[in-house]
C-alpha cells in the first residue's frame, strides 16, 4: 500500500507542545489488520452470545431489597484527574437536590469542579461539604464519579485510591466493563466487596431515557465535533456572496445518524453548511431529512437496526457498496463527521486512507469513535493530525471541552439515575429485577453479576395477511372524476327545474334566498380559525335571535297582549332578545382574551356612526314612504351578517367582525318593524318586551364564566328553539282561516326543528352543568320509542295539513301534539348521548337553531329571515363535521339523533401507576429543551389556566421550547379551552391544534403534560374493537416522558379506562389541577 522507503509523518499538537511525530511505514497497514480482525472477531463473539443466551438457565430468584434510608448514607465526589477530564459528577444545583431528598450528607472534594467553572462557595452554598481527597472515600457510603478510578495511589492523584473506601460502598461511574483494559479495575471492586454500576451500560429504553448519559455526552461531542472542525476549516461554514466575491458554502458529511450525529448534523445545518447524513438504519431518514440535510444511501436494500437503539453489522456486500460511497462523498465534501461506534466495542473503519487521501487540501476529519480505534484509519486516538492536507480530529474528550455544559447534564443523568434505586420513599436499594439496574449493575457486594445478553433487535414486521381487509380503493380516472361532476351538476339543475314547476314563485323565490346564503356561508365558515370556533358559535347564536322577527308579525293588541296569538309573539320576542343581547356580549368577552399587549390600538365606537346614520336615515326615510326600503334594510342586515362570520377569520379581525354582526341584528330588526308597520301602542310594548329580553340576556351574558360556555351556549340553543316554537303556533293560529300549504308544511316544521332543539339543549344543558348524569340514558325500547314518534310525527303531519284549514280547533290540536311529540323526540335523542359526543351535540343544535330560523323564513318569506338561517345552518352543520371527525362519529347520525354511546367493551391494562411529585416534575421542565402542554376540560373545571400561563412564561423565558396542544373536543364546545388560555393571555401563537402538533411530532419533546385531559390523548382509540375506535387523539403517548395530571383514577367523560397511564414512560400528579401548578409555578419561580 506504501512504498517500503516512505515514511508517513503525521502532525500533531498536544499541551506538552510535542513535535510531530513520525508513523512507521507499516503502520496503517497493521492498524487496519487489526481492526478488520477485531470486526471479524465481535461478528463470531455476536452470534456467541446470541447462542449463549439461548441456553443460558435462568437467574436464581434474587433476594429481598434491602432499604437503607437516606439519612444514613453519605455521597462523596471526588474529583476527576484523568488526563484531559475537566468534568464533575455532580453539579451544586443537583448537590442541593440530594440533601433536600434526605441524604445525610455530600461530599465534594476541594477544586473538583474547578475545570467546570463551578466554584467552592457554589458547592456551599449548596449545603455540600468541602473535603480532602481522603475523607470524599473513607467518609462516603456512594461514590459518584464520571471516570473509573485509578488502581495506584500517586501524588497527583490520591484520591482515586480506593483502599480506604469502606467495604459494601456503592461506585457509581462510566466504566465501559467489557473492554480488557478495564477487567483489573472490576476485579478490583469485586475483592473490594463493592457494588458498582456503569452509566454506560444503562439500556436505552424508554424508562430509562432520563439516565441515558451515553446520549447526553454524545449530543454534546455532536455539537463540538462541528465547532472544533469549522475553527480548523479555513473557509465559512454558510455561503456567502460579498463585493470582494462568491464563498461557497462549506459540505459536510455525517456518517451516522445517533444521537451524536442527529446533533452535529443540526449545528452545521445552523452554522450554514450543507450537510448530508448517512444511516444504516431507515428510521434515521426522517430525522436526517427532518434537520433540513440530505440522506444519502447504498442501492442495496438491508435493514441496519440492530439492540438497543444501536447498528447492526452489515452483510459484506452492503459494506462494499457502502465504502464505495464513501469514496465518491469523500471526494466532494470538505468535512466528514463519523460517529459510528457501539459501547465496548471497537469501532468500525469507515474512511480509509485512500479516502482521506481524495479529499481535498484543508478538508477535515472528525472522528467520534476515537477512544474505540476510530472511524478513520488515520486517526491518532486523544491527538490531531494531518495527513495530505487533511486534518483528522481525533480527540477523546470532546464533551469534557465543553466541561460546564457536560457536567450538568451529568449530573443531571447520575442524579436521576441514583434518585431511582429507591424501593420504597426516601430509601436506597438494588433492586436486581428492575431491568436499568440489572443490567447496568457491574458488581453486587463484591460478587461480579453477569451481563444479559443485549437487547434483541427489533423484529422484522411480516406482512400479515388481514382477511378482513376491505378491498382497495381504485383512484378515479379523470374520465370518472368528469362524468361525476357532470351528472351532480345535471342533476341540481333537474331539482331545480322540477321545483319550479311544482311549486310557486314564493317559495322559489325562498329556495333562491337559500341556497345563495348557504353556499357563502360554506365558504365563510371554512375560513374560521379553529381557535375561534367559539366565538363563531356565540356570534351565530346571538344572530339566531332575529328568530324573533317573526313574532314581530303576530304581535298586537296595543300596550299588552289581547289575544293567545299575540301573546306568544310577545314571549317570542322576549326570548329572542335575551339570546341577541346575551350572545353579543359572551363574543365580545371571549375576543378581548386573544387581545395581546402588542395588537394595535382599535377603535370600536366609531362602529356607532354608521349605525347611527342608517338608522336616522332609515327613520327620516320611511316617514315619506317606504319604496323599497324594507329590502334595503334586508339586504344591508344580510350582507352585514355574512361580513360577521368572515371576520372571524382570524384574531386581528375578529372584533370587527362582532361589530358587524351588531350592526347587521339592528338594521334587520329596524327593517322588519317597518315592514311590519306597529301601531305605536304595540310599537311601545314590541320595544319594552326587547328592552327587558336585552338586559336580562346582557346580564346573563356579563355574569357568565369561561368555563361555564357550553352550558350557557346550550341553553340560549334552548331559548331559540322555544321562539321558534313559539313564533310558529302563533303565525299558524292567526292566519288559519285564510293560509296556504306553504304557510302549513313550514309552520309545523318550524314546530319540530324547534321542539327539539329546544328540549335537546335543556338536557345539554342539564349534562354539561352537572345536573344530569354524562352516562347516555337510554330509554327502554328506543329505537321503537323513535319509531313511533317519528310516525306520530307523520300522521300528525298529515292530519293537520288536510284538516287543519279553517278549523282552529284541529290545527291547534295538531300544533299540541307536534310540540309534545318534538319535545320528547329531543330529550330521547339527546339523553341517550354520552357525554364525550357532547362537542359535537353543541354544534347539532347550533345547526338546529339554524334551520329552524329557514323554517321561519319560508313560513313568513322573510328573505332576512332565510339569508340568516340559512348562515347558521351551514356554520353548524360545518361545526358538526369537524366534531364528528374529531371524535370518529357519522355527520349523518347525529343529524338525524343518532348518536349513541358505543358499546362498552372489557379491555385488560397492563402495568402499574407510577407517581411523580411536583419537585420532580419541576426539575424535568427545567432540564428539558422541549415541552408540550395538553389541555382539556379539568383545566377549565379547575380554573388553572392562570398558573398554568404563569408557569409557561416562567419556561419559556428559561429558554424552554414550549407549545400548547388542542383536541378539536378538548373541553364541552369547540374553542373552548382556546378562549381559556386566551383568558389567562397565553399567546395564541403557541397554541396548536391536534394536526399541527402530531404532525410536528413527540418524539423530540422532553416533557409532555396533560392537564384536565383524558379522551382527546386516549391511545386505545388505535385499536379497532375500543369503544372509541378510530377516533383522532393527540400523540402524546410518543413523548420521552408523560407527566398527567388527575384528582385521581376515574376514567374520562367517555367512561374509558386510559391504558397510557400505566405507561412506564408516564407518570400521574395526582391533586387538584389549579393547586399542583401553583405549586408548579412558585417552585419555578424558587429556582430562577
Amino acid at each position: 500500500m506504501w512504498p517500503s522507503s516512505r515514511l508517513l509523518r503525521l502532525h500533531h499538537w498536544t499541551k506538552t507542545g510535542r513535535s510531530p511525530r513520525s508513523i512507521p511505514p507499516n503502520w496503517i497497514a497493521t492498524r487496519r489488520r487489526v481492526l478488520t480482525s477485531s470486526s471479524k472477531w465481535y461478528q463470531g463473539q455476536a452470534a456467541a452470545q446470541a447462542q449463549a443466551a439461548a441456553s443460558t438457565p435462568a437467574e436464581p430468584e434474587s433476594p429481598s431489597v434491602k432499604a437503607i434510608p437516606y439519612d444514613e448514607l453519605v455521597i462523596g465526589v471526588p474529583t476527576e484527574v484523568r488526563s484531559g477530564e475537566r468534568r464533575v459528577a455532580i453539579t451544586p444545583q443537583n448537590a442541593a437536590l440530594l440533601l433536600k431528598k434526605g441524604f445525610k450528607e455530600v461530599l465534594i472534594e476541594h477544586g473538583a469542579g474547578f475545570q467546570a467553572e463551578f466554584p467552592a462557595h457554589a458547592y456551599e452554598e449548596a449545603g455540600a461539604t468541602l473535603v480532602n481527597a481522603s475523607r470524599v472515600w473513607t467518609d462516603s457510603n456512594i461514590v459518584l464519579k464520571i471516570r473509573p478510578p485509578r488502581l495506584r495511589s500517586t501524588t497527583l492523584s490520591p484520591n482515586n485510591f480506593m483502599e480506604g473506601f469502606r467495604e459494601g460502598g456503592v461506585i457509581i461511574s462510566m466504566l465501559q466493563p467489557n473492554l480488557d483494559r478495564n477487567k483489573p479495575i472490576v476485579d478490583a471492586y469485586a475483592k473490594k466487596g463493592l457494588t458498582s454500576f456503569a452509566m454506560d451500560m444503562i439500556p436505552r429504553i424508554t424508562r430509562a431515557q432520563s439516565f441515558d448519559v451515553l446520549s447526553s455526552m454524545a449530543n454534546i461531542a455532536g455539537y463540538k465535533a462541528v465547532l472544533e472542525a469549522s475553527n480548523h476549516f479555513g473557509r465559512y461554514m454558510t455561503g456567502q456572496t460579498t463585493a470582494a466575491g462568491k464563498v461557497p458554502p462549506c459540505k459536510v458529511l455525517v456518517i451516522g445518524a445517533g444521537v451524536a450525529g442527529l446533533s452535529a448534523i443540526a449545528t452545521a445545518r445552523r452554522m450554514g453548511a450543507i450537510v448530508r447524513g448517512f444511516d444504516t438504519r431507515s428510521a434515521a431518514r426522517e430525522q436526517v431529512q427532518s434537520l433540513g440535510a440530505e440522506f444519502i444511501e447504498v442501492e442495496i436494500e438491508e435493514e441496519g437496526s440492530g439492540g438497543g437503539g444501536y447498528a447492526k453489522v452489515m452483510s459484506k456486500e452492503f459494506i462494499e457498496a457502502e465504502m464505495k460511497l464513501f469514496m465518491d462523498q469523500c471526494k466532494e465534501v470538505d468535512i466528514v463527521i463519523t460517529t459510528a461506534l457501539i459501547p465496548g466495542r471497537p469501532a468500525p473503519t469507515l474512511i480509509t486512507e485512500e479516502m482521506v487521501a481524495a479529499m481535498k487540501p484543508g478538508s477535515v476529519v472528525v472522528d467520534l469513535a476515537a477512544e474505540a480505534g476510530g472511524n478513520c484509519e488515520i486517526t491518532v486516538p486523544g491527538q490531531l493530525s494531518h495527513h495530505k492536507g487533511v486534518t483528522v480530529i481525533g480527540y477523546t474528550d470532546l464533551p469534557s471541552r465543553l466541561a460546564t455544559q457536560a457536567s450538568t447534564l451529568y449530573s443531571n443523568n447520575i442524579t436521576k439515575y441514583l434518585l431511582s434505586m429507591s424501593p420504597k420513599e426516601k430509601h436506597f436499594g438494588v433492586d436486581l429485577h428492575d431491568e436499568v439496574i440489572r443490567r447496568s449493575i457491574v458488581t453486587h457486594n463484591g460478587a461480579l453479576i453477569p451481563a444479559l445478553p443485549p437487547i434483541a433487535p427489533p423484529a422484522p414486521v411480516a406482512a400479515k395477511k388481514d382477511e378482513n381487509k376491505p378491498a382497495e380503493v381504485v383512484a378515479l380516472t379523470p374520465w370518472h372524476k368528469a362524468t361525476r361532476e357532470v351528472a351532480l351538476v345535471t342533476g341540481s339543475m333537474g331539482v331545480a327545474l322540477a321545483l319550479g314547476k311544482l311549486t310557486g314563485p314564493i317559495f322559489m323565490s325562498n329556495v333562491f334566498t337559500f341556497s345563495l346564503a348557504g353556499l357563502i356561508g360554506y365558504r365563510v365558515v371554512w375560513g374560521v380559525a379553529p381557535a375561534l370556533h367559539s366565538p363563531l358559535m356565540s356570534v351565530t347564536n346571538a344572530i339566531s335571535g332575529m328568530v324573533g322577527i317573526g313574532g314581530f308579525f303576530i304581535m298586537g293588541g296595543g300596550l299588552l297582549p289581547q289575544t293567545l296569538p299575540q301573546t306568544l309573539g310577545a314571549l317570542s320576542v322576549l326570548l329572542a332578545f335575551v339570546n341577541v343581547s346575551g350572545g353579543f356580549v359572551i363574543t365580545k368577552r371571549m375576543l378581548d382574551m386573544f387581545r395581546r399587549p402588542t395588537d394595535p390600538k382599535e377603535y370600536p365606537w366609531l362602529y356607532a356612526v354608521p349605525g347611527l346614520l342608517f338608522g336616522g336615515g332609515y327613520i327620516a326615510a320611511a316617514s315619506t314612504g317606504m319604496a323599497g326600503l324594507v329590502q334595503a334594510g334586508y339586504l344591508v342586515s344580510s350582507v352585514l351578517c355574512i361580513g360577521s362570520l368572515t371576520g372571524l377569520a382570524s384574531q386581528a379581525t375578529a372584533r370587527t367582525g362582532n361589530l358587524l354582526g351588531i350592526l347587521g341584528v339592528s338594521s334587520g330588526v329596524l327593517a322588519s318593524l317597518a315592514a311590519v308597520g306597529f301601531e305605536p301602542a304595540t310599537l311601545i310594548q314590541c320595544l319594552g318586551v326587547a328592552g327587558i329580553g336585552s338586559v336580562i340576556g346582557g346580564l346573563l351574558g356579563r355574569r357568565i364564566t369561561p368555563t361555564e360556555l357550553p352550558q350557557m351556549v346550550a341553553a340560549l340553543h334552548s331559548v331559540v328553539g322555544l321562539a321558534a316554537v313559539l313564533t310558529s303556533i302563533g303565525s299558524v293560529m292567526a292566519a288559519i282561516g285564510h293560509i296556504d300549504m306553504l304557510h302549513l308544511v313550514t309552520g309545523y316544521l318550524g314546530v319540530l326543528i324547534g321542539g327539539v332543539t329546544f328540549t335537546g339543549s335543556i338536557v345539554a344543558f342539564m349534562k354539561l352543568s352537572g345536573r344530569m348524569s354524562s352516562r347516555p340514558t337510554i330509554v327502554p325500547g328506543r329505537n321503537f320509542t323513535n319509531g313511533g314518534l317519528v310516525v306520530a310525527n307523520v300522521a300528525t303531519m298529515g292530519a293537520f295539513l288536510t284538516m287543519a284549514p279553517g278549523a282552529p280547533a284541529i290545527a291547534a290540536t295538531c300544533l299540541a301534539a307536534n310540540t309534545a311529540l318534538s319535545f320528547a323526540k329531543g330529550f330521547t335523542t339527546t339523553a341517550a348521548i354520552g357525554g364525550a359526543d357532547m362537542p359535537v351535540v353543541i354544534t347539532v343544535l347550533n345547526a338546529y337553531s339554524g334551520f329552524a330560523l329557514v323554517a321561519e323564513g319560508f313560513m313568513l318569506n322573510s328573505p332576512i329571515l332565510t339569508t340568516v338561517g340559512s348562515l347558521i345552518g351551514v356554520s353548524g352543520s360545518i361545526l358538526s363535521y369537524i366534531m364528528c371527525v374529531a371524535m370518529n362519529r357519522s355527520l349523518t347520525n347525529v343529524l338525524f339523533g343518532g348518536i349513541a354511546a358505543p358499546a362498552q367493551t372489557e379491555h385488560k391494562v397492563e402495568g402499574e401507576i407510577t407517581k411523580t411529585t411536583v419537585e420532580e416534575l419541576v426539575e424535568n421542565l427545567r432540564g428539558a429543551q422541549k415541552v408540550v402542554i395538553v389541555v382539556g376540560y379539568g383545566m377549565a373545571v379547575a380554573k388553572a389556566q392562570y398558573p398554568i400561563a404563569e408557569m409557561v412564561a416562567n419556561l419559556r423565558a428559561q429558554g424552554v421550547d414550549v407549545k400548547f396542544a388542542i383536541h378539536p373536543v378538548a373541553g364541552r364546545m369547540p374553542g373552548q379551552c382556546n378562549v381559556l388560555l386566551a383568558e389567562a393571555s397565553v399567546p395564541y401563537d403557541i397554541v396548536l391544534e391536534m394536526d399541527e402538533i402530531n404532525e410536528e411530532g413527540f418524539d423530540d419533546v422532553d416533557v409532555t403534560l396533560v392537564i384536565g385531559a383524558n379522551d382527546t390523548v386516549n391511545p386505545i382509540a388505535l385499536e379497532k374493537d375500543s369503544p372509541i375506535a378510530g377516533m383522532p387523539i393527540i400523540d402524546a403517548y410518543k413523548s420521552k416522558q408523560i407527566v398527567v395530571m388527575k384528582r385521581g383514577m376515574g376514567s374520562g367523560y367517555a367512561d374509558i379506562v386510559n391504558p397510557m397511564f400505566y405507561a412506564p414512560n408516564t407518570k400521574m400528579l395526582f391533586g387538584d389541577a389549579k393547586q399542583s401548578c401553583d405549586a408548579i409555578k412558585a417552585a419555578l419561580d424558587a429556582a430562577r
